[in-house]
């Protein structure tokens, strides 16, 4: 079976392409996640050893077993459970895991492409590293999702997620193809490289449908001038897609570079293990502390706690309670931002649920853990 397309679910795995679909749209499981999952497929029902397990997703590499269990732990809550309620990927004590739902062999088959939406639709694919440095790639990805965030807030766009999206990072396939798949007619494609306070991006437009350049450009700035090149690359696609230039809503953008640059390489560490995951918190809480008024930090501190419940059932520091202050900071400093909208829901239950398992508080108990209940405090904020 090996080399095959696998559907189960509403999921397509091509492992060698190494993609998932989740009913014709990219899921982005990330590259371990993608191989501990292609050899589960291959062999369903079949026990493979943890061993089997790390080979398959670290070859040639020693790791720790903690880290196999993250990757299964993000795989469960990725694929969610199964059409009977239970889990795709069941756990055999002290041995191993096996996958356990049905398995069908696509072959070579080819889906049907998505329609295209009714308006301009675009995704921006993750810019190409090309830096000496392997640690800019940090710097790469986060140019293509802020660039991914300020086109979602032009109307009149259609902008694919980033998961989608950076679900073909380091994929070497066709545009045509990618588009096809993601169900937009424009894909941007870029590169960028960091060196000496300088950067330097290449950036390009492509109508996937015929294969023209829509526009294309080279930036050879400071690092200093990066927001303004995001912005410029914005409104030059805007004008290009839309046949007119628009001045793209105001966004808050962070007043220190070092914060800006701790907050890319944290939001990479808070999906890895529990070890980076603190790591990220202390990159956040010392952005922060540079510039008290930058919202995605405060989005990704409070995503990063967050992801603690749902990953390894603690907070990324279990005795630190998220301030009560933060929803209101965080509304203040940029109300209208999608990182202020979206992290609201989160951020307020962190503050209670992590208040609540303090050792101090009275409401602590150390035979209870206290899950975030966002409902009920996201009526609050409403009201």
């Amino acid at each position: 079976m090996q080399g095959s397309r696998f559907a189960f679910g509403p999921y397509v795995l091509d492992s060698a392409a190494g993609t998932l679909l989740r009913n014709d749209v990219p899921v982005s499981a990330g590259y371990r996640g993608i191989k501990l999952l292609g050899a589960l497929v291959e062999r369903p029902g079949e026990i493979l050893t943890k061993t089997e397990l790390m080979d398959a997703a670290w070859p040639g590499t020693a790791v720790e077993e903690g880290n196999l269990t993250v990757q299964i732990a993000q795989l469960r809550k990725l694929l969610g459970p199964a059409a009977d309620g239970g889990e795709w990927i069941a756990t055999v004590p002290r041995v191993g895991y096996r996958f356990t739902g049905a398995i069908e062999q696509l072959g070579g088959a080819v889906r049907k492409p998505l329609p295209l939406p009714d308006k301009p639709s675009v995704a921006v694919l993750p810019f190409v590293n090309l830096s000496n440095d392997p640690e800019q790639d940090s710097f790469a990805d986060g140019l293509a999702e802020d660039l991914t965030t300020d086109l979602s807030r032009i109307s009149g766009l259609f902008v694919i997620a980033r998961n989608s999206a950076f679900a073909y990072k380091g994929k070497a396939m066709d545009v045509r193809d990618i588009a096809r798949e993601l169900g937009v007619r424009y894909l941007l494609e870029g590169s960028a490289r960091r060196a000496a306070g300088r950067v330097r991006i290449n950036a390009q437009l492509v109508d996937a449908v015929n294969g023209e350049h829509l526009w294309a450009e080279r930036f050879d700035r400071s690092l200093e001038d990066i927001f303004a090149v995001q912005d410029e690359v914005t409104a030059k696609i805007v004008e290009a897609l839309l046949g007119r230039l628009r001045t793209p809503p105001p966004r808050n953008r962070p007043k220190n570079l070092e914060a800006y640059d701790l907050c890319v390489r944290a939001r990479k560490l808070i999906d890895d293990s529990p070890q980076t995951a603190r790591e990220a918190h202390l990159m956040l809480t010392r952005a922060l502390s540079l510039d008290p008024g930058y919202a995605e930090a405060y989005r990704w501190l409070a995503m990063n706690h967050w992801m603690g419940w749902v990953h390894w059932g603690n907070p990324s520091n279990p005795t630190v309670a998220l301030p009560w202050s933060w929803p209101a900071r965080l509304w203040r400093s940029t109300p209208t931002t999608p990182a202020a909208a979206g992290c609201l829901p989160t951020c307020l239950p962190m503050s209670v649920a992590s208040t609540r398992r303090m050792p101090n508080s009275p409401r602590h108990s150390s035979s209870t853990r206290t899950r975030p209940t966002p409902g009920r405090h996201c009526r609050i904020l409403r009201s």
